[in-house]
């Protein structure tokens, strides 16, 4: 383990890891805070709590498909494609979520929290899977550590993504870079274009898909504020 945690390679994949879930994990914290509005000062702790530990949960075994399903031949586009998408998706305005549904029991806003999270949570676990290059542990590590920060620092996050537009942008590229190189990596395609020997591909790849979420997100932005 002491051996893991000195390793670049995994520290730079969980820094990754933990700056991904952090940007697109904001709503929910949001979402966690509008199910449990209508519940007595003394529950809301228990239902944060006890939604949060579900949703970690299910998040896993989420992960645990998704790290699977990405070792099918060109699934790793796919994934690519998706991230690509995600990473679009960060720079564009999105509509108000206020009308999520609040629970009117500790049971209730417990199973609201479970079941918002893992489906807004589909592009994390996408994006995190595609970060990890198929290393559950690396993957499960991060989740395990973004989780409380984005619970417990939701609203610091939040007030610092307004602040610091910067902070989305370099998120978004990021996402780009991810689903270039996993893009890259899958091994049909590499066959098919011949540069499974080439080193310096995967890289070229996530600067290319990088500057393409950058100015397709861009454009789409500008179209909303003008439509």
């Amino acid at each position: 383990m002491l051996a893991t945690l000195s390793d670049p390679a995994f520290l730079t994949g969980l820094l990754q890891i933990v700056i991904i879930d952090i940007l697109l994990g904001g709503d929910n914290a949001v979402v966690i805070a509008l199910a449990c509005r209508r519940l007595p000062d003394a529950q809301r702790r228990k239902a944060i709590l006890g939604g949060v530990a579900g949703a970690v949960i299910l998040r896993i075994l989420l992960l645990f498909v998704a790290s699977y399903v990405l070792g099918w031949p060109l699934l790793k586009v796919v994934g690519g494609v998706l991230l690509l998408w995600i990473g679009i998706k960060l720079l564009t305005p999105e509509e108000d979520e206020a009308n999520v549904k609040a629970g009117t029991t500790l049971g209730q806003a417990i199973w609201i929290i479970m079941v918002a999270d893992v489906v807004m949570s589909l592009d994390n676990v996408i994006a995190v899977a595609g970060a990890a290059q198929g290393h559950l542990g690396l993957a499960v590590a991060g989740v395990l550590i973004s989780i409380p920060i984005i619970i417990f620092g939701s609203q610091l996050i939040l007030k610092l993504m307004e602040k610091y537009r910067w902070l989305v942008v370099a998120g978004a590229a990021l996402l780009g870079w991810i689903a270039g190189k996993l893009i890259a990596s899958d091994e049909l395609l590499q066959g098919w274009l011949g540069f499974a020997d080439v080193h310096w591909v995967p890289y070229a790849a996530g600067a290319v898909g990088a500057a393409f979420v950058l100015a397709v997100g861009q454009l789409l932005a500008r179209r909303t504020v003008t439509a």
